[in-house]
């Protein structure tokens, strides 16, 4: 395999995004590191942070090389106005999406093997008459993927959800057969494709307090998921549940798992961000691309202070290059 070119989109320019990659230029990497940003947005973070910063502008068609220390290639998407550290500004929410559009679809084309993203400002988007509902979903629908599943890593730990950026009064109408049997579908796919486990084992969590408690506490454990379950099982997949979600992230059920399904993002991210916050990456599952990014937000009140933690950022760069 020739030399491996990630893309990177460093997300809200408010944020700490473009801390993070201006601090994380500071080391060698094996990889090609391109940047898809403004470089002057860079050039004045770098400045802000006191680090050593030389920039060189390329573009998609650019031959790769090795990312030096103190060195960043930047292909260069230009923003609206000029970026203040921690002060949001609605007119820069079309570069951040148009940041996006390009790296997905350098991607797509076979320009680049990976996308890092880092965290975007889903609110100051939707302010600038943006729809927008998150990375996972925007990517999907730029790249045709019927159904994206969301996948979070930390470690030894993975977490996959049905839902994912849904208000909870919602969740227990979008949990189908049809929706259920697709995610499951995508999550043993791609942990074989992308994870190389020749046998995927899923412990699906149910959906209701004791997995509705025989019927007492909500009937989808017992009407949806547990008939699906069987379905999928009859087609190969190793699956266990529906399992009480209070007692699935207990030693014993996940010494038996490789990724853990729960049905909704704050009943299986919570124990997954305590477990690894600070290191966890969050995959997209389903994508004709490989796309991982950080677990955390932008973090307004850290940018530009040089405080920012790189440690999701480096994880979600090592992990890209494993799943290529």
């Amino acid at each position: 395999m020739g030399l491996r070119r990630l893309l990177i989109t460093p997300g809200e320019p408010a944020g700490i995004g473009p801390d993070l990659v201006v601090q994380c230029a500071q080391q060698d990497a094996a990889a090609d590191w391109r940047v898809v940003a403004d470089h002057t947005l860079l050039s004045a973070r770098a400045r802000q942070l006191g680090l050593p910063l030389q920039i060189e502008q390329v573009d998609h068609r650019s031959p790769p090389q090795p990312q030096r220390a103190g060195h960043l290639r930047v292909w260069h998407i230009p923003m609206a106005v000029a970026a203040v550290a921690g002060q949001l500004d609605p007119a820069n929410a079309g570069y951040v999406l148009e940041t996006l559009r390009c790296a997905t679809d350098a991607c797509r084309r076979g320009d680049a093997d990976a996308l890092v993203t880092g965290p975007v400002q889903k609110s100051v988007i939707n302010d600038a008459g943006m729809p927008f509902t998150g990375h996972t979903e925007f990517l999907a629908e730029r790249c045709g993927a019927p159904l994206p599943v969301m996948l979070l890593v930390a470690d030894g730990l993975r977490v996959a959800l049905v839902t994912t950026h849904l208000p909870l009064r919602d969740v227990a109408a979008a949990i189908t057969p049809q929706r259920l049997a697709q995610t499951l579908r995508v999550l043993d796919r791609d942990l074989r494709l992308r994870f190389a486990l020749n046998a995927p084992r899923i412990l699906v969590c149910g959906l209701n307090p004791h997995a509705g408690e025989g019927g007492h506490l909500g009937h989808e454990d017992a009407e949806i998921i547990a008939p699906t379950l069987a379905r999928l099982r009859a087609e190969g997949l190793d699956l266990t549940g529906p399992v009480p979600a209070d007692t699935a992230f207990t030693p014993r059920w996940l010494a038996g798992a490789d990724a853990v399904l729960a049905m909704y993002h704050d009943q299986g991210l919570p124990t997954l961000k305590y477990a690894g916050f600070g290191a966890a990456v969050n995959v997209t599952l389903g994508l004709p691309i490989v796309r991982t990014s950080v677990d955390h937000g932008t973090a307004l009140d850290l940018a530009g202070s040089g405080e920012a933690d790189t440690g999701s950022f480096l994880a979600a760069l090592k992990l890209a290059e494993q799943l290529i």
